[in-house]
């Protein structure tokens, strides 16, 4: 799975160990920070959350001298890319502001090398796309350095900002345009193996809550001040069709739907193949599933923004859901209304709902949409991975998940001792084996929606008339899902 083509501001500052972890940390606003190395083996790096566009980014320095550098993160992709400076969407014009969060100027480098006989070329579903050359180039993040790592320069591109994609290798560009998996590359989780900066492939991501500043990815280890309770492993699975690893997809087993007035199990034919995916804004479930979970909250799908939307007031609601993969006794990660209510305005104004019992209260997008029932593989992005601490785990090809501690203020790094070592501190998800059995489907009573809409607060006024085609455009910088490689799951 490639990424979402999504844009926000996004600045980096970082703290780096010797070798054997790297840790890049998360804010959600630009800021300054000064590199600090660590000592606990690890490298963390810092990658900023925009609320409202989605999107986590980081800074790195590209080249020799190092050029600067935002550029957006991604589970769900595999290549590093850079637009080149001389792009035509880099350039300032009175219409187009250029390449913001920057750009690579190739002649300013003294360790650029264009290689291979390939052309670079990746694209969205949106049509955006870049094109160019693959490279090597000195790359340096949360201030450990690699050399000769292998990356795309975007020279023919519409889009104003890079990618940092850190998947599998068979997931990379060149192995979709080459039909090939003899193409693959090292990418950057694996040349930060195999140069010593940390002991095996495998990271752990904490993006915190929506309205959070700090979070982090952590290359070759864990925090377990991070997280809450236990760590649960849960197997990867590969491409049926391929044989495969090209993406993080694992079972999802059940889903709940919790508030004051009950608790709902919602029908599905389970296992439900879903990819953890930090490119993508929104989560996207099968449409049936989608329309049940929408049902409990009283959101509303709108064809003219194909949104499902609901009034903004709902953040406020108590209710949650449950999301188990694995099985029985596999982790299960609630996630809170106030993670699921994100903005849509026009302008600095907010925008009504047109119709129904909501009809003149402020509308917001909600954090779960639907991908039509003819999809082999669904995505559980941003709006899920923030309940969650996830480790992902290359080599054994696992994911270890447990509920989040938002904003935490304290660390433990904890890195991998070795090649191929387990994820420390987590167990194995005992039942398994219940990811090849199909669920019952049944009609949920729907007992927990009053509950759900019971600390919704009435609207103080009427917003300004809805302007559709403006909700048109943020609504798709939010949710723009890259297509596949080409290796998709079948349960």
């Amino acid at each position: 799975m490639k990424t979402v083509a999504t844009f926000a501001a996004g600045a980096l500052a970082a703290s780096v160990a010797h070798a054997q972890v790297v840790q890049w940390d998360i804010y959600r606003r630009q800021t300054e920070t000064k590199l600090t190395r660590r000592q606990d083996g690890t490298v963390t790096e810092i990658i900023t959350n925009e609320k409202l566009r989605g999107g986590y980014f980081a800074s790195c320095t590209v080249g020799t001298p190092g050029q600067n550098l935002t550029l957006q993160l991604d589970t769900g992709s595999s290549d590093i890319w850079v637009p080149s400076r001389s792009s035509s969407v880099c350039q300032e014009t009175s219409d187009n502001q250029g390449c913001t969060l920057g750009s690579f100027d190739e002649s300013e480098s003294t360790t650029f090398s264009v290689v291979g006989e390939n052309e670079f070329s990746i694209s969205y579903v949106d049509g955006s796309h870049a094109k160019g050359d693959y490279i090597t180039e000195t790359f340096e993040i949360g201030g450990a350095k690699l050399t000769n790592l292998t990356m795309g320069l975007g020279i023919n591109t519409d889009i104003p900002y890079g990618l940092v994609g850190v998947g599998y290798a068979a997931s990379e560009a060149i192995v979709d345009s080459t039909r090939s998996t003899s193409s693959v590359y090292d990418n950057l989780p694996l040349l930060m193996q195999k140069q010593g900066l940390i002991a095996t492939n495998a990271y752990s991501l904490w993006l915190n809550d929506l309205d959070a500043s700090t979070g982090s990815i952590l290359f070759g280890g864990i925090d377990t001040e991070k997280y809450r309770g236990d760590l649960t492993r849960i197997n990867i699975y590969k491409d049926s069709r391929s044989g495969i690893f090209s993406s993080f997809t694992v079972a999802l087993t059940s889903i709940q739907a919790s508030s004051s007035s009950g608790t709902d199990s919602l029908a599905a034919d389970f296992p439900i193949p879903v990819i953890l995916d930090s490119g993508t804004t929104f989560s996207y479930l099968p449409t049936e599933l989608a329309e049940q979970i929408w049902q409990e909250v009283g959101a509303v799908y709108y064809d003219e923004v194909s949104l499902a939307l609901l009034p903004c007031d709902m953040k406020n609601s108590q209710g949650h859901f449950s999301f188990g993969f694995g099985g029985t006794g596999g982790p299960v990660i609630n996630v809170t209304m106030d993670e699921l209510v994100l903005p849509l305005t026009s302008g600095s104004r907010s925008i009504p709902l047109p119709d129904g019992p909501n009809a003149g209260e402020a509308a917001c997008q909600f954090g779960i949409q639907n991908f039509s029932s003819s999809s082999t593989t669904f995505l559980l992005g941003d709006t899920f991975l923030r309940s969650a601490y996830v480790v992902y785990d290359l080599v054994n090809n696992e994911v270890a998940l447990a509920p989040t501690d938002f904003n935490s203020t304290t660390s433990n790094v904890v890195a991998f001792p070795s090649e191929g070592a387990q994820i420390p501190s987590a167990t194995a998800a005992p039942n398994q084996a219940e990811v090849t059995q199909s669920g019952s489907l049944t009609t949920p009573s729907y007992g927990a929606s009053g509950g759900f809409q019971d600390d919704k607060e009435s609207a103080a006024s009427l917003p300004p008339p809805l302007d559709w085609s403006r909700i048109a455009v943020i609504g798709a910088s939010m949710g723009l899902v890259t297509v596949g490689s080409g290796f998709f799951l079948l349960f």
